[in-house]
């Protein structure tokens, strides 16, 4: 059962093909994909606020490259993030519109889910001195996802025992971080990862998710007010 799979949530672009095989087999700890998985193709991208222009033609080149039409796809997976709405928002949409073209499931993961392995602080970037965090072990969440700045962000951390740390905040707010481990690797979320978190629903035929973005900040952009009166009442 061959399975798509892309984020936009961050500043890169990430699409991976995989083919799950149909016997039941328990997942592996997230990091790489289990046994029961076959990564045929996988790209990653740099979107330089272009999530729009390079998500399309990163499909079409990861189906190319492994020999696959898109009409042979069993499932969609997508980070739901959080993240910002503009790129966020290119991923899921995306896969609504493929879901709905092709007539397959599409299943959702948190973006923070798709980053790190183990035992692990995540801390993306919110913008604003701002991050994104959570505090995973293994393939649950123990705190957030929710919104902070990373001092406060770290203090969870601490406070949770984590040692380890993985996302771009970890570059963006060095200071802040500077009491864990980290790795390079670990800045963005990963297609890959995606296909190992989303492999036993696809195995089962799961129903599909109904995809909605994660944002845990309201949009600036707000529904005009009664314009004021330029003339004597």
């Amino acid at each position: 059962m061959l399975v798509l799979a892309f984020d936009t949530s961050s500043p890169a672009v990430t699409v991976a093909l995989g083919a799950v095989e149909a016997a039941p087999e328990a997942d592996q700890e997230l990091g790489s994909a289990p046994e029961s998985v076959k990564v045929l193709a996988s790209r990653t991208e740099i979107a330089e606020n272009r999530h729009g222009e390079q998500l399309a033609p990163l499909i079409d080149a990861v189906l190319a490259e492994a020999g696959v039409a898109v009409t042979d796809l069993a499932a969609i997976a997508v980070g739901v993030g959080p993240g910002p709405f503009t790129g966020l928002r290119v991923g899921v949409m995306t896969a609504r519109a493929m879901s709905d073209a092709l007539g397959i499931p599409a299943y959702g993961e948190s973006s923070l889910h798709l980053i790190g392995i183990g035992a692990v602080g995540i801390a993306t970037n919110a913008r604003r001195k701002q991050v994104y965090w959570a505090v995973r072990r293994g393939a649950q969440f123990e705190a957030g996802p929710d919104i902070a700045t990373p001092e406060d962000a770290a203090e969870q951390f601490a406070t949770a025992g984590v040692r380890k740390v993985a996302g771009e905040g970890i570059a963006l707010y060095p200071d802040a971080f500077a009491a864990f481990t980290s790795r390079a690797d670990d800045r963005y979320p990963s297609a890959v990862k995606l296909i190992a978190r989303v492999a036993g629903r696809v195995r089962d035929r799961a129903a599909g998710d109904d995809l909605a973005p994660l944002y845990l900040r309201r949009p600036d952009a707000r529904v005009p007010g009664k314009p004021k009166a330029v003339t004597p009442s």
